[in-house]
């Protein structure tokens, strides 16, 4: 029998059907891939189509004919927009990619989400010789002139940049500002000598300035041993990253290896120009001199304006921002255009969260509020073409630690030098005291620790050590403490403390650590975990050969009193009624700088184990030889 029209039309539908589904497997089955197909494929592109922005690579031509590798992100249908550019060593497409997501927001790092998300166009580039920049690097690349033969530098690398970008980029307004931290906030001050006319704004965050008087490398003389993780992570093609000593104590690593220079051949550094050049320039000679920005900076007319930035506890870079400001505001230049911000923070925190430091905790986000009060209103008004807000008069902007709040000062330092003296008992006076002294003995073979051992100079250790509780120090027979009584009303400090340091050695060298520290109430209910808290508000250290200059290093004549003086790092802070002030003197702060051998010798970088000798020191307070900490006290 036939089969009935309902079935046979059902039938044939599924026949048809059987038909198509064949018809479209035809083509995979005949393109199956070779099961012995070499599997690397050049490239895959984590923008999908779906993105809401747009990121393009291009390779910019410099005027020596070198190509550096630049990243251009923008949101989709961006037009008439700004230009924020950073020129960094730390890698253009790792911070273009954070997250491979398709979201802007998310892509760009939490410091530069509230730019993109306004129609900021953020690029970021090479600088040359660095990942897929085209040239050769050079560590901080000096100036054209005496240090650099070449005609290229950082400043005439961001012009042709600049000028690059307002030519190409479409979506742009023609309009540029440049920022950056730390090696990206010194490729940030270099754009401004010589400037191109389409820079419009800089935002330098704890930029490296001078590498030998506070930065980096030195500390008014004291070598910063952590340098050689960071030469070897920045200057080496294959086998860069931290020097190979093992994950144990620092202090031990460094202990054990002697001089600094013993230590760099003991790893195999001294095979990096980058360390030998350290190594062979230990004083503040023509190498260092040739390299200060703010030198170089207050030599010439500020057209940009400029927001310096640095942290009140930034471990690595607190001199540099301070000290361009001191050059641009000084004497018949009070007009340059050019802010200060002092924010509580490590290095580079400003750009990210901002609550909280070690064992300190703040009112908010202090780094978002920065960005947004702060930073953000002073590029717009600059950079943006549609009703940019009008721009606000330059000046300084400090948070007042102690006091959880910003404020505002027309100059810096904002408060009236006050000493405050060192005196008997351990005690610290506001009154010039009768005359006396202290002694400790100072042994290049116990150095003091920066930190309670074990010590890692890395990580959140690294971030928060500046914060640390001082009562490990507190007590040791190395370390002298003076303490005020309590405190009956606040002491506010705006500035840069000053150390004013009389003192004798047994040796013919020697090394002073002056520490300024507000120590908490014993008791403190509202936040028990500071209770009896000794906070470290500012730590510095002065290598003793230097006493008369610092470029004229000479031996100390043993037993004679000596005026040390330097500066303490920058800082708004409130000490509270209830706290105590205290004054902590030491002679070594051990890794962090190398150890002064206490005897004489040409270079501390290259002294034998035989150089270390211990040493009386002597500090004296009172009469004509008073020893102080000058406060730079503001009227409340």
């Amino acid at each position: 029998m036939g089969a009935s029209r309902p079935r046979l039309a059902r039938m044939t539908t599924l026949f048809r059907r059987a038909l198509i589904v064949l018809a479209l497997a035809a083509p995979v089955a005949a393109q199956q891939t070779p099961t012995m197909l070499n599997e690397q494929v050049k490239a895959y592109d984590w923008v999908r189509p779906q993105a809401d922005f747009v990121r393009r690579t291009v390779m910019i031509p410099m005027r020596d004919g070198k190509a550096l590798y630049t990243v251009i992100l923008f949101r989709k249908g961006t037009h008439d927009a700004p230009i924020l550019l950073t020129r960094t060593p730390y890698d253009a497409d790792a911070a273009t990619s954070r997250r491979r997501s398709q979201k802007l927001t998310e892509v760009v790092g939490v410091g530069d989400a509230l730019f993109v998300d306004d129609g900021y166009i953020r690029v970021y580039q090479d600088v040359r010789g660095q990942h897929n920049s085209q040239g050769d690097y050079v560590m901080n690349r000096p100036l054209r002139g005496p240090l650099n033969a070449t005609k290229v530098d950082h400043a005439t690398d961001a012009y042709d940049t600049i000028d690059w970008l307002v030519k190409n980029v479409k979506e742009s307004n023609g309009r540029v500002g440049v920022t950056g931290v730390s090696y990206d906030g010194f490729t940030t001050l270099m754009a401004l000598i010589d400037p191109h006319p389409a820079l419009k704004a800089a935002v330098p965050s704890s930029p490296m300035v001078d590498g030998w008087m506070g930065d980096d490398w030195f500390h008014n003389g004291a070598f910063r041993t952590f340098g050689f993780d960071y030469d070897l992570s920045q200057t080496v093609d294959k086998g860069s990253g931290a020097v190979p000593k093992g994950t144990g104590d620092d202090y031990a690593a460094y202990l054990a290896a002697g001089s600094a220079y013993d230590y760099a051949r003991a790893y195999g550094l001294t095979a990096l120009p980058v360390v030998r050049k350290v190594l062979e320039h230990p004083t503040y000679d023509a190498y260092w001199q040739g390299q200060a920005v703010d030198k170089l900076l207050g030599a010439r007319t500020l057209t940009v304006p400029t927001m310096l930035v640095v942290g009140q506890w930034d471990q690595e870079d607190s001199y540099g921002a301070p000290a361009v400001y001191r050059a641009l505001t000084q004497s018949g230049r009070a007009n340059a255009p050019v802010s200060l911000v002092i924010g509580p923070w490590y290095h580079g925190q400003n750009m990210g969260d901002g609550r909280q430091l070690g064992a300190l905790k703040f009112e908010g986000d202090t780094g978002a509020q920065f960005r947004s009060r702060l930073m953000k209103p002073f590029l717009d008004c600059r950079l943006k073409t549609t009703a940019p807000p009008p721009c606000a008069p330059a000046g300084v902007f400090t948070y007042a630690t102690g006091a959880d709040r910003w404020e505002t000062a027309s100059t810096w330092p904002a408060g009236a030098a006050t000493p405050l003296y060192l005196a008997g008992n351990a005690t610290l006076s506001w009154s010039k005291p009768d005359a006396g002294s202290d002694s400790y003995v100072s042994d290049p073979a116990k150095p003091v620790p920066m930190l309670p051992r074990p010590i890692t100079l890395s990580g959140e250790e690294w971030r928060s050590w500046l914060v640390r509780d001082q009562r490990f120090a507190d007590g040791r027979t190395d370390v002298l403490s003076y303490t005020t009584e309590v405190l009956d009303r606040p002491v506010h400090i705006k500035g840069a403390p000053r150390v004013d340091l009389h003192a004798a050695t047994t040796g013919r060298d020697s090394d002073f650590v002056v520490k300024l520290i507000d120590v908490y109430p014993e008791e403190n209910a509202a936040d028990p975990a500071m209770a009896g808290y000794q906070l470290a508000v500012g730590i510095e250290i002065f290598r003793g050969r230097y006493v008369h200059g610092v470029g004229t290093p000479a031996p100390l004549e043993p037993g004679r009193t000596y005026a040390f003086g330097w500066s303490l790092p920058n800082a708004d802070h409130v000490f509270r009624p209830g706290h105590r002030i205290m004054v902590q003197v030491q002679s070594s702060l051990f890794p962090l700088y190398d150890r002064n051998p206490q005897s004489w010798v040409p270079s501390i970088m290259s002294a034998s184990p035989a150089d270390y000798v211990k040493a009386t020191q002597t500090v004296r307070w009172g009469g004509n030889e008073a020893s102080a900490v000058w406060l730079p006290v503001a009227a409340d």
